[in-house]
């Protein structure tokens, strides 16, 4: 069994869906299917200037909203030769726009991008199609019930021969309070690899826009190739810093189960892509990703030297406001942190002040050397450094990972370091 998840713009038009299907249709010749399809590209953002519409008070602007992406879904449905099926779901919709806003009813009013281009898929393929709210649970911490869903998957999901087709919906689950739900942003990635790893799967294919994860950004550095393998570490590594192509915490189910992830274009199926495993290639740097938005905050107290318990106390306020460190640096009376969440920094400083003296920098982005840098290969990390001779450097992390050289540098500067670095590694 292999399982295809196809993300938005992968489905974002009647011409492209029927692309899909017959990708589809190909694969399962070798193998069943089960395929997790995102929204059409456009209908989530669409769907929630709907519920901002709704929360400001103003539905008749939020039903002007969902008249004109029915007109979309109505065209598609034409082109596909099929029946109107979604019309259940606007229908749903235009009551929801009438009713006073809470956050279940965005939550509502979103899941149904998955719900309708997985009916019209469905009806266009004349296959069986299971709801992920059957199966897909997450917990009071917002995580998936991995226990719950592999019960239900178990009483729900039919069994896969050669030659069948099962689709159902990525991104979208209930909660614990049994309500429509969702995994966030990337969740389709995330739900293709639960469903994979807990069927023990072939092979978890996520299919998009772009062949693979390139050893480089393609739009700042030219000649960039696509890397044909990496283990699950790099890949992890890699996803935190180019989420558009995979989502961070999306390959953790199928590393947990040994289920390989490959990365494949929808817009050229013959490339060969990105593969993910357990397999780990010696003694090579295999990508640069870079990560912009960034701030950095120091922490600087001469209570510090000599004293524990400071780290700790610095930790319990980013723990306090639900903001997570990227990297870290300390010398004997100060703390350097970088941070990609301003949300709470208005709270977060005069807590850290209490601390010692606080400085806090933004416009700035972090740059990951991705591959074998264990601290026994010699002088990989003097490639890195050596390449940004002329490049100011806010920080360096190197050490936390076997997989990963992390530096921080002014956002200005980020393009002209990854052709240096891209130049000095792969040239």
């Amino acid at each position: 069994m292999v399982i295809m998840k196809f993300g938005g713009t992968s489905v974002g038009s009647a011409e492209r869906m029927q692309n899909v299907a017959e990708l589809i249709r190909q694969q399962a010749r070798q193998t069943g299917v089960v395929v997790v399809l995102s929204a059409m590209s456009g209908t989530t953002n669409k769907l929630l200037q709907i519920a901002e519409y709704i929360e400001a008070g103003n539905p008749a602007a939020a039903v002007e909203e969902l008249n004109i992406l029915e007109g979309k879904y109505q065209s598609a449905c034409s082109e596909l030769g099929i029946d109107y099926v979604v019309q259940p779901f606007f229908t749903s919709m235009r009551s929801l726009c009438l009713q006073p806003y809470t956050p279940q009813i965005e939550k509502d009013i979103v899941a149904n991008g998955e719900l309708m281009s997985t009916t019209m898929m469905a009806a266009y393929m004349n296959v069986p199609l299971l709801s992920a709210l059957e199966y897909m649970r997450i917990d009071e911490n917002g995580e998936p019930d991995m226990p719950a869903i592999a019960q239900l998957l178990g009483q729900h999901m039919p069994k896969i021969n050669k030659g069948d087709i099962l689709i159902t919906q990525g991104f979208i689950c209930r909660n614990q309070f049994n309500q429509i739900d969702n995994l966030k942003r990337g969740g389709s990635d995330y739900s293709a690899s639960i469903i994979g790893g807990l069927l023990v799967a072939e092979e978890i294919q996520i299919w998009t826009d772009i062949d693979g994860m390139h050893n480089n950004d393609p739009r700042f550095v030219e000649g960039t190739r696509p890397v044909p393998q990496l283990s699950f570490a790099e890949a992890a590594e890699l996803a935190y810093f180019c989420a558009k192509i995979l989502h961070p915490t999306c390959i953790l189910p199928a590393k947990m189960h040994n289920v390989p992830v490959r990365l494949l274009n929808t817009m050229d199926p013959s490339a060969p892509g990105t593969l993910i495993n357990n397999d780990y290639k010696k003694g090579r740097i295999e990508a640069i990703a870079a990560k912009d938005g960034i701030a950095a905050l120091r922490v600087h107290s001469d209570r510090m030297l000599m004293a524990y318990g400071f780290l700790c106390r610095i930790f319990e306020i980013f723990e306090k406001y639900k903001t997570s460190i990227d990297l870290i640096t300390t010398s004997e009376v100060a703390v350097s942190m970088s941070i990609d969440n301003l949300a709470h920094i208005g709270d977060i400083l005069p807590e850290l002040k209490a601390l010692g003296t606080v400085s806090l920098e933004t416009n700035l982005s972090i740059i990951s050397v991705v591959g074998d840098l264990q601290s026994n290969n010699l002088g990989f990390e003097a490639v890195v450094v050596d390449a940004l001779r002329d490049i100011p450097v806010r920080m360096i992390s190197y050490g936390g990972s076997d997989h990963n050289i992390s530096i921080l540098v002014r956002t200005e500067d980020k393009v002209r370091a990854l052709q240096m670095l891209s130049k000095k590694i792969f040239s």
